[in-house]
């Protein structure tokens, strides 16, 4: 069931980072209750739209950027040849709660003209997947509104959803039946792949850039897999994180090169972020917060900026952290705010713009600073996306530049210091 969007406010708030705030319109007996939060966000990989579960079994989808302000924030412009009927604000009715959502891509036309049984999706597709808490993944035309069909056969949660960037319509799917599904949209769904081993729910799972692995990470099981998605295998568990008898397993983001993995835990009194080599199975750094307070330093989400320069942190304690690997301290960070309550979060494909969702079920838009790569990091970033560890390390390049091809300058651990107030990011 699709209808137009007209239920939410559009606010802007005094902080310097928040360029504005987008909360749901509900009836006050339904505020603060379970089923109200945004689980997921998601740009279209053009930049185009942008999507966010607004509780309560709702999916909100916006045509991007919403007003001028955000328009200049990007850099960027409204394609003109896209038909303003095509570009209407939209609402899904999925029937249950919405925990996770992906825009699928656009195929190429010459990766299909390839393929001589190919039998493409009618009209416009660019498509939306939404996975339900009832284990069923709806697939839906963003274009026209319609639910294209259903996929069954999760048993629990469906926490995460992912496209691989590769144009293909596969989709890789989470859940709290410990499994991975593999999924081929352009048979409806009907070959699927299963990976098992996890031994309880996952958190989340992501897709390296080459479209070679999958991670994901078990929330109570403290697993942190890899998966081959050529082969459907089963790679290696990552060890050697925290020694901590009791923690939990939040969230993951290979780096747009590939090169790296970064997993975010969390213990009763502090977060954590290892960054691995997805080759060596080696960790290269760990990015370590405490807080005074038992019970209250939550780590829920994290996500590489698309040039791969910053990572993106969503806590209990602030809305939103930009750091820089490598570096001490963070580029950004907003206001401490216990109240925060965000969930997740998601870069804008051009970057300069962070989305949040919270648990009240709202969306805040945040502005991040931007930063020019070197020429370094860019011909790191073109050469590992398709170079290995194992195939770096014997070429006979001087050590240093090894070193730096794969990721082994980055400090062994470092460690974010609180800022009082008056240190805060001001924008």
């Amino acid at each position: 069931m699709c209808s137009s969007a007209n239920n939410t406010n559009i606010q802007s708030s005094p902080d310097p980072g928040l360029i504005l705030e987008l909360k749901t319109r509900r009836p006050p007996s339904l505020e603060g209750r379970a089923g109200c939060e945004t689980w997921s966000v998601d740009f279209s990989p053009d930049g185009a739209w942008f999507a966010w579960s607004m509780g309560h079994g709702i999916v909100w989808v916006v045509a991007w950027p919403l007003d001028s302000e955000l328009l200049c924030a990007l850099g960027t412009h409204r394609d003109s040849q896209q038909g303003e009927s095509d570009r209407g604000d939209k609402s899904f009715s999925c029937g249950h709660s919405v925990w996770g959502l992906a825009f699928g891509p656009r195929p190429p036309k010459s990766a299909l003209a390839k393929r001589p049984n190919h039998k493409p999706l009618k009209g416009k597709n660019l498509l939306l997947a939404t996975g339900l808490e009832n284990g069923v993944i709806k697939i839906w035309n963003v274009f026209t509104g319609d639910a294209m069909f259903d996929l069954h056969g999760h048993e629990g949660v469906v926490r995460d959803l992912v496209f691989p960037q590769n144009g293909k319509l596969t989709l890789v799917s989470s859940s709290r039946d410990k499994t991975l599904r593999i999924w081929d949209l352009d048979q409806k769904g009907k070959k699927v792949q299963v990976l098992s081993g996890h031994k309880d729910w996952i958190s989340c799972c992501c897709i390296s850039s080459d479209c070679s692995m999958i991670a994901s990470v078990g929330r109570f099981d403290r697993m942190v897999c890899l998966w081959s998605l050529r082969s459907y295998t089963f790679i290696r568990n990552l060890t050697g994180g925290s020694h901590k008898t009791f923690y939990l397993l939040a969230s993951c983001d290979f780096s747009p090169d590939g090169a790296l993995l970064a997993t975010a835990a969390f213990s009763g009194s502090s977060w954590w972020i290892d960054l691995w080599d997805p080759y060596t199975a080696e960790k290269l750094a760990t990015l370590v917060d405490y807080c005074d307070i038992y019970g209250q330093n939550q780590i829920s989400a994290i996500q590489f900026s698309p040039d791969g320069l910053h990572l993106a942190i969503v806590t209990e304690d602030r809305a939103l952290r930009i750091w820089e690997p490598g570096k001490k301290g963070m580029v950004m960070q907003t206001k401490q705010d216990r109240a925060s309550n965000g969930i997740c979060c998601n870069f804008h494909p051009q970057g300069g713009v962070v989305a949040t969702g919270t648990r009240d079920g709202h969306v805040r838009f945040w502005r991040v600073p931007r930063s020019v790569p070197s020429l370094c990091h860019l011909c790191r970033s073109i050469l590992r996306h398709s170079v290995s560890t194992h195939q770096m390390e014997p070429l006979p390049i001087p050590r240093r530049i090894l070193e730096y091809l794969t990721y082994r300058n980055i400090p062994d651990r470092l460690k974010t210091c609180y800022s009082s107030d008056e240190e805060e990011w001001g924008g």
